[in-house]
């Protein structure tokens, strides 16, 4: 085996050093490197650091086994960890409920009952959020509040700044109360258990995640939503008079005054407001700039009217142009456009390609305005920027072209409710399903991986959705991300370089009590899951905590319980309110409320704290040491 060879022919030259651990290090920093700097995307860059461990041989493919006795796990045995496999389970979960309608039902409801003080709005979305989120999977649950919770902002006049940052908070607080809240909680379960843990309970995290929710929501209520930014929309930011607006086309006639010159020097300079979308001749669309396109007889011309020119149709019988006659234009069709704002989502597959590559006038017949990014709002010089994941489009087209748009995988419409054909016959089974499994999670039926994957066997079998739907639900990016870590995980524990990190720990911390050392781990859980992706945080740092547990010293004895400080690292890893990458909630939100980078640090930071204060006081209470 080639892996063993390289090793091989290292090791004599260092025969006092394991080397297996300066290259995990290794890998690990390279792994960290290329998460916090975006070298590529997290799932990726895991498995690379899986191929890579198992290319060196710092780990062996299958599990080696001596006198029927496993002496050393190999890298399949990270595929038979129930964690991934529960998280996948739970996305066709929270999809059942979301096809069936039962998720667009709440928010329908949140509508009816919001009212209109800002107090009240806050206090209802985030209640109802965060009751959701602690079930089902968070994103879907913000991608379905978002355009409503939008609309109900402008019907009652509130910023929706004051708003969205707390609707992707609540998620998170919410996702805290049971251990299938969040996607970190069964990873770092899963991960304890194989190092001999006991599983946790459905709602054995409940005790604190409740205390987590009260303190956030009177934070946000009273403190935090003064911090928040009163901020426009990108929409609001565009030109008012640019929502009164017609797609027109145009034939040029023989004998205008158009044919023979540019439409620079003719049609735009007579009316600067519109706009020439496209010009097309004996069928095919002319790419030349129109300051050098010659106008030639029988060329169709695709314009829009703007602003006081649209007024002009208006009063005017039907929707004529004033210019046609003058200019010996045929008009051909003309429809009035209608003005959106769009999320991308991750897996959409417009991240990576710029708005000429994707060609949104040639495929959809839509015209992006503006592109709202990372706090700015682009207006112009933004057709070669390449997408990603959070950016928000504000675009111009007939209705019909957006249903086309919102077909297209992982785009969010945040002006309107996505179009999302429901089963609403099916609700109270998807709903019924749903309750199931976690009645059965809390009686203990069954362990929670059988019950998820049974859960989204019924969803598929009622029909409450097809199981290509289910297939498509499956964040196949984060499945394969902690499969990635979890292969990492496994390599530093067996290497001895998760014990060479505890024990340089230990040197630092180790004649502080217990009590210390699980504020650190709180921290540092929470510090790092800012920075990377919260989920490898959870996989690479389990074995570490569970590792310290056993060194910490407590009344002249060495060792404790690791649970306090395994949930210490659950609650930190959920602790993501201090950027807008640390959590996929945030991301969302992060485009569609106007918001600036430094928003989310200057509300998040205090909560991060207040928190930590309450987790490092509560855990050591509700789950002693000894």
């Amino acid at each position: 085996m080639i892996s063993l060879v390289i090793l091989d022919l290292l090791q004599p030259l260092f025969p006092s050093v394991n080397l297996a651990i300066p290259l995990i290090y290794l890998i690990l920093v390279v792994v960290i490197l290329a998460f916090f700097r975006e070298w590529g995307s997290p799932d990726l860059v895991a498995l690379a650091a899986m191929g890579s461990v198992l290319f060196l041989g710092i780990l062996p493919l299958k599990d080696v086994v001596v006198d029927g006795e496993v002496i050393e796990r190999g890298l399949l045995s990270v595929f038979s960890n129930g964690a991934p496999i529960t998280i996948a389970c739970m996305f066709v979960l929270s999809a059942g409920l979301e096809r069936t309608g039962a998720i667009d039902a709440m928010g329908k409801f949140f509508s009816r009952v919001a009212g209109k003080s800002e107090i009240r709005v806050l206090l209802v979305m985030m209640t109802m959020v965060a009751i959701l989120s602690a079930f089902v999977n968070n994103t879907p649950i913000v991608v379905v509040f978002l355009p409503i919770v939008l609309s109900h902002a402008r019907s009652v006049g509130l910023r929706a700044s004051k708003l969205l940052i707390p609707l992707s908070f609540a998620s998170i607080l919410g996702g805290t109360c049971t251990l299938t809240g969040s996607s970190t909680n069964l990873i770092i379960d899963g991960v304890a258990q194989e190092l001999g843990q006991k599983p946790f309970g459905m709602f054995e995290l409940t005790k604190l995640g409740l205390v987590y929710a009260v303190v956030g929501f009177l934070y946000l209520l009273l403190i935090g939503r003064k911090l928040l930014p009163n901020r426009s929309l990108l929409s609001e930011l565009i030109d008012s008079e640019v929502s009164r607006e017609v797609l027109t086309q145009f034939q040029v006639e023989p004998g205008s005054p158009l044919v023979g010159k540019t439409l620079v020097e003719t049609l735009l300079k007579e009316y600067p407001k519109s706009q020439v979308l496209e010009v097309r001749r004996r069928g095919r669309s002319l790419s030349t700039p129109l300051n050098e396109l010659i106008v030639h007889e029988k060329d169709r011309l695709l314009i829009t009217v703007h602003g006081e020119g649209f007024k002009q149709l208006k009063e005017q019988e039907g929707l004529r142009f004033a210019g046609q006659e003058h200019l010996n234009l045929t008009q051909l069709e003309t429809r009035e456009l209608k003005m959106i704002e769009g999320i991308i989502g991750p897996r959409s597959e417009m991240v990576g390609k710029t708005l000429q590559e994707i060609g949104f006038r040639r495929n959809y017949g839509i015209n992006v305005l503006a592109i709202h990014r990372q706090g700015v709002n682009l207006k112009a010089d933004f057709n070669s920027v390449r997408l990603a994941f959070g950016d928000t489009l504000f675009m111009e087209g007939p209705p019909d072209a957006f249903s086309r748009l919102q077909k297209q995988r992982d785009f969010v419409s945040i002006s309107d409710t996505p179009e999302l054909k429901v089963n609403r016959k099916k609700v109270w089974i998807g709903t019924a399903i749903a309750l199931a499994f976690v009645l059965g999670a809390s009686f203990k039926i069954l362990a929670i991986p059988a019950l998820a994957i049974l859960a989204a066997l019924a969803m598929i079998l009622s029909r409450c959705l097809t199981a290509q739907q289910a297939y498509e639900a499956v964040q196949w990016n984060i499945v394969f991300l902690i499969f990635g870590m979890l292969a990492l995980g496994l390599a530093m524990d067996q290497s001895q370089a998760a014990q060479q990190l505890v024990n340089g720990i230990m040197l630092i911390f180790g004649d502080f009590s217990p009590y210390v050392i699980l504020a650190v781990v709180y921290l540092l859980s929470s510090t790092l899951t800012e920075l990377i992706s919260n989920n490898a945080v959870a996989a690479l740092l389990t074995p570490i905590i569970v590792g310290i547990a056993a060194k910490v010293t407590m009344a002249g004895e060495m060792g404790v319980d690791p649970r306090p400080f395994i949930v210490a690292m659950m609650f930190g890893c959920s602790a993501s309110f201090a950027t807008p990458i640390g959590y996929q909630t945030n991301t969302y939100v992060y485009g569609a409320g106007g918001y600036k980078f430094t928003d989310f640090p200057k509300v998040g930071i205090p909560l991060n704290l207040l928190l930590w204060v309450v987790a490092s006081i509560l855990i050591p209470l509700l789950w002693p040491f000894r």
